[in-house]
């Protein structure tokens, strides 16, 4: 008996040590994920310009987590339930992208390359 019980002890704590590993690490991705696009434009801003493939990619990978807000949204009226790690994560990128976001919808939109003004 007390052996089955040290085994379950010991058990338990080691599903509580991968739960905290796995948090940690799923917390890491979605903070990475945010600021992941960081080199990119960092190239956009110093080269003054972008290739229209690379500025309709950066795009749509800003839109996808732009649009990722109402999928917040639906499950907090839906399930409840709210995640802050990956709504704080998912604002930080949506802001990184609102300067970009302005000059793809002005330039190329309207048919121009997309250059950054001198």
């Amino acid at each position: 008996m007390l052996r089955s019980s040290l085994c379950m002890q010991n058990s338990r704590q080691h599903m509580t040590i991968t739960m905290i590993r796995s948090e940690i690490l799923w917390t890491f991705s979605i903070y990475l994920e945010s600021v992941a696009i960081l080199p990119q434009l960092f190239l956009v801003s110093k080269t003054g310009e972008a290739e229209s493939i690379t500025s309709h990619y950066l795009f749509a990978l800003g839109s996808y987590r732009g649009l990722y807000i109402f999928n917040w949204i639906y499950r907090y009226y839906a399930e409840s339930h709210y995640d802050l790690i990956a709504i704080i994560a998912g604002v930080v990128q949506t802001v990184l992208y609102c300067d970009f976001f302005y000059l793809y919808i002005t330039k190329v939109l309207k048919g121009k390359k997309l250059q950054l003004p001198a």
